[in-house]
């Protein structure tokens, strides 16, 4: 069997990871996505098939905060930190305690690990 490319190889583990994760109405899923540039950060609550709240390295408030910490794109740790700060203080403002995190196919790891604990620190629960 040919081996599987990066990309082949992170659906597959997020397929895998997917299965056992579900988000409902009182615990939402916090999934996650990266990009070489970007991160990328959603609560979605499965049951209804919606997105509550979502941040990223692209979001105006995101520039906003990043202007200050001189941040130069959004592909960086301190870039997922910020955007794990901002998507626990979203969540928060909509009443939003507690989710299930799905990293996405990614090892919790780096960019990953620095936006959850982010946003544990802004006071998401998982």
């Amino acid at each position: 069997m040919a081996t599987l490319s990066k990309q082949e190889a992170t659906k597959r583990a997020h397929l895998r990871i997917r299965k056992k994760i579900k988000g409902s109405e009182e615990r939402p899923r916090l999934a996650t996505h990266k990009s070489g540039k970007n991160i990328y950060a959603q609560v979605i609550d499965d049951s209804k098939g919606i997105t509550l709240v979502s941040a990223s390295s692209l979001d105006p408030e995101f520039k906003a905060e990043s202007t200050k910490d001189k941040l130069t794109h959004g592909g960086s740790i301190e870039a997922a930190q910020l955007v794990g700060k901002l998507i626990g203080e979203k969540a928060l403002k909509k009443n939003i305690k507690q989710v299930v995190f799905d990293r996405g196919g990614h090892l919790y790891h780096g960019r990953i690990e620095a936006l959850a604990e982010a946003a544990r620190e802004s006071g998401l629960e998982f």
